[in-house]
């Protein structure tokens, strides 16, 4: 029985390595293959949007769909199962940001006409930050000069916020205006957010109702407010956060950023994976 108890225990402790680090060669497998599934489901995402696509590929789209909607169920459920406090996960911002993103599919069979919901799948590439922590690790063979390496997070980290930032302003646009008043599909909708956040404005697709007009406006206030941004400050924030880069979670309140040879958790005490 005690054996049972703790091969169960070590089983528990090799997923949560797992899943919610990236010390081992398993866990930095473990982040690109869900980082490619992630970016996968996007794009199968913004093609389903393009009617003509849709009409020629949608069998395909929707299988592909329907695989990767059950690979995050799964990864949903281990994460839950892995950790002590499962609570403080489901109610976290990621774990509600997971749920959100997996759910519309589901929802989709009991509720007919739920397309605009589906595009709540969109809120997938927020969880691309969970494991930004694993583009470290590739191409670390061909390393560059010192100089560009310490501006290289500061470009990659604020030009893939304002794209995720486009995408998702994109897919609100798209399910807010609809084709009647040019948002024809989330790509053109995306190109529509990247031209007003830019404030560069060409005036071929704009908003026709209020509230499609008010969120138009918040993005060209935004726009002025990303642009006036210090790259120095960013820099140096970015630069705060990885002095660290050790990937150790704890399984009770899910905090990383420990050592490696820590036992015990700097936030709530309670003892880490050995």
């Amino acid at each position: 029985m005690e054996n049972k108890i703790e091969n169960k225990n070590s089983l528990k402790h090799t997923l949560h390595e797992i899943i919610y680090e990236a010390d081992t060669k398993a866990g930095k497998l473990f982040d690109i293959i869900l980082l490619i599934t992630i970016l996968a489901s996007i794009v199968f995402v913004m093609l389903e949007s393009v009617q003509s696509i849709n009409d020629k590929y949608g069998d395909f789209l929707n299988i592909a769909e329907w695989i990767i909607t059950i690979l995050f169920s799964i990864e949903y459920i281990l994460r839950i199962i892995t950790v002590k406090k499962p609570w403080k996960y489901i109610f976290s911002f990621y774990g509600i940001i997971d749920f959100l993103s997996t759910i519309p599919k589901y929802v989709s069979i009991i509720l007919i006409g739920s397309h605009n919901l589906a595009a709540l799948r969109a809120l997938r590439l927020l969880r691309v930050f969970r494991i930004l922590k694993v583009t470290r690790y590739i191409g670390e063979s061909n390393r560059l000069l010192v100089a560009l390496k310490s501006s290289r997070p500061k470009i990659a980290v604020f030009l893939f916020f304002v794209l995720i930032l486009c995408i998702i302003l994109g897919t609100i646009m798209y399910m807010v205006e609809g084709s009647e008043n040019g948002f024809t599909s989330i790509p053109r909708s995306v190109y529509w957010a990247i031209v007003t956040l830019t404030t560069v404005g060409y005036g071929d697709i704009a908003p026709g109702t209020p509230l499609g007009q008010f969120i138009a406006s918040a993005i060209m206030i935004l726009g002025y407010g990303i642009i006036a941004i210090p790259t120095g400050i960013v820099g140096s924030e970015i630069m705060k956060s990885r002095i660290n880069t050790s990937t150790q979670a704890c399984p009770s309140c899910m905090r990383d950023n420990h050592n490696d040879d820590a036992i015990y958790c700097y936030y709530c005490g309670d003892k880490l994976n050995e």
